[in-house]
């Protein structure tokens, strides 16, 4: 009998685990035949726990934690105040992680499945968004760990979404969109099936994107129109807000019109199109990514087999008709929006497992990586949307005399220039002192199964390795930004080469100017006037270019001075071969 792995999807809103039972994917449901479980947790002054639905039973009067995986690896700064200073969450029983909070639910999901199956269950497969780094997937490994369970795959939600989706619908070759949108985070994917094999072709989303923001857009606006202030509100107060509104959202999807209603304050009317108007802005960030999805990976809306959408807010009328718009064809909702997410976690599981032998899953990394080179450039070792696990290496020299170490600093972004990415971490590589250009280190980038990645740095001398994971050691980056960052290096693309170009001109001219010098007076006495005239006039429209940043004319007086030396270079020639022989060595 082979091991039980299961499939979760631990979610914004609410979770679920699933298995693969006689080769299909199904959801374990709870004592009350319930599926979904709230992702919410309480803690109680004198050490109580309640999660899920006793917990959410308690919401508006006693202060329980929701939507924790938005913070799940994230610096205090990025949490919108809800993290203290030690990067934890205050409770009526004190300070907790958001990934003990995760851990706690996880800790449920593993109680119903080993009631449910009769059996312990000890490891499990967890999605998260596609867009989530480095750190926020070594968090939601953390989190399974805290609860008992071995975290054996973490799984980008879409893909698992389209795995769920694929496995009994799909011809042999399809390409597929698989739109997701949860209540904290957005996701979509593009996907192409061939012979058994899905692979990935590109990803884009926004990990502050999602269901709430909805929610919050439609409680705020009831807010102000009863005469309130959203930031005079007790923290009590705004939940209550906030479900109201996430009630009123649900009616809205049915309805034209619904009762937006406060006891002892007050009600008013609000209209679909009015709900729609709020929606707006987060619907053209939602679009944005879906566009870049296609253009990444190179697919027109008519190339598309399918769009399958997947996640609770995925059922709002206004998103489904702004995805009809966006792909240009009816969107599938064949798939349970709330259940499709696990059940592809369960088939990835039975796929590990050895339950499930038909499907092949190759995941990818959303943003391209790198290193700082010289003259402060990204040097990318792995582009975006390469199907991982992947490795990748490449060989650097000292730029210096007597160098005696290297900083590699970990880079990701779209940018050309290292000061527009984000730096996810750097170390020092030492090495024996040599001249210039003469010391090797090899640096290779691994990203594993889960998205994780590693650097390891080599010394050629010694062969002596030094292994970082980034995971452990990555400065966080604002996901909400991914996009914007992916718009701004089509935005600047035109700068950012012209910047390129510029410094990478302004490198050979900082070699070729000091050797000039160093030619001109060994050998300038053998040359005309107009030569050296010729030489010290390319040089100084070189100096003269440097100073003004001038990119096509950098270029172009490097290569006349390039081309000015090569008679001197000849002479320095002759001059070296005829010492070698007139002093032969013994």
């Amino acid at each position: 009998m082979s091991e039980v792995i299961v499939g979760i999807d631990l979610g914004t809103t609410q979770s679920a685990v699933a298995v693969v039972d006689s080769g299909f994917p199904i959801l374990l449901a709870d004592q009350e035949g319930r599926t979904l479980l709230p992702s919410a947790v309480w803690y109680g002054v004198d050490g109580e726990i309640e999660v899920g639905h006793e917990a959410l039973r308690r919401s508006g009067v006693d202060e329980v934690l929701t939507s924790v995986k938005s913070l799940m690896g994230r610096r205090v700064e990025e949490s919108g105040g809800r993290l203290l200073g030690r990067g934890v969450l205050q409770t009526s029983a004190g300070e907790v992680t958001p990934e003990e909070v995760s851990a706690e639910i996880l800790r449920s999901l593993k109680a119903v499945a080993e009631k449910r199956l009769e059996t312990s269950v000890n490891k499990a497969v967890i999605t998260v968004p596609a867009y989530f780094h480095d750190a926020q997937r070594a968090a939601t490994k953390k989190a399974g760990e805290v609860a008992g369970l071995e975290v054996v795959r973490i799984v980008s939600e879409p893909t698992a979404a389209a795995l769920s989706y694929g496995l009994d619908r799909l011809d042999e070759r399809a390409k597929v969109a698989v739109f997701d949108l949860g209540g904290g985070t957005f996701d979509v994917s593009i996907l192409e099936m061939r012979e058994g094999v899905f692979e990935v072709s590109a990803t884009a989303g926004d990990t502050q994107l999602g269901g709430d923001d909805f929610d919050d857009a439609l409680a705020q606006d009831a807010v102000g129109k009863l005469g309130l202030s959203w930031g005079a509100l007790e923290d009590l107060e705004k939940v209550r807000f906030i479900n109201e509104a996430r009630r009123l959202k649900h009616v809205l999807s049915d309805e034209t019109e619904g009762m937006f209603r406060m006891p002892f304050t007050g009600e008013i009317e609000v209209s679909l199109e009015d709900f729609e108007k709020m929606m707006a802005p987060f619907l053209d960030r939602m679009e944005s990514s879906c566009r870049r999805a296609m253009l990444d990976a190179g697919v027109d809306p008519s190339e598309l087999d399918a769009v399958v959408m997947v996640g609770g807010s995925s059922r709002i009328p206004a998103v489904k008709e702004r995805v009809r718009r966006v792909f240009q064809r009816e969107p599938d909702l064949s798939q349970h929006p709330d259940e499709a997410i696990a059940r592809g976690a369960a088939i990835q599981a039975g796929i590990l497992a050895g339950t499930v032998r038909e499907v092949l899953l190759l995941d990818v990394t959303p943003l391209s990586l790198g290193i700082e080179t010289m003259g402060g450039l990204m040097n990318v070792l792995i582009a975006r949307n390469t199907t991982i696990p992947c490795k990748a290496g490449e060989m650097f020299t000292n730029a210096a005399d007597g160098q005696r170490s290297m900083k590699v600093r970990v880079l990701q972004g779209e940018r050309e220039l290292a000061e527009d990415n984000w730096e996810l971490g750097s170390f020092e590589v030492p090495f024996q002192p040599a001249r210039r250009g003469q010391a090797r280190v090899g640096v290779e980038f691994r990203i594993d199964a889960d998205g994780i990645l590693s650097v390891l740095a080599r010394d050629l001398a010694t062969n002596e390795d030094l292994v970082i994971e980034v995971g452990s050691a990555a400065v966080d980056v604002n996901e909400a930004k991914v996009e914007q960052m992916v718009s701004e290096s089509v935005e600047h693309a035109f700068e950012d080469m012209n910047a390129r170009v510029f410094e990478e001109a302004r490198l050979k001219a900082d070699e070729l100017l000091p050797a000039v010098e160093v030619a001109l007076s060994e050998a300038g006495s053998v040359l005309e006037e107009g030569e050296i005239a010729q030489i010290k006039e390319a040089r100084d429209q070189v100096i003269g270019a440097i100073e003004k940043r001038e990119v096509a004319q950098l270029k172009k007086a490097v290569e006349d001075l390039d081309h000015a030396t090569e008679s001197l270079a000849a002479l320095l020639v002759e001059k070296a071969t005829q010492s070698l022989f007139s002093n032969p060595q013994d």
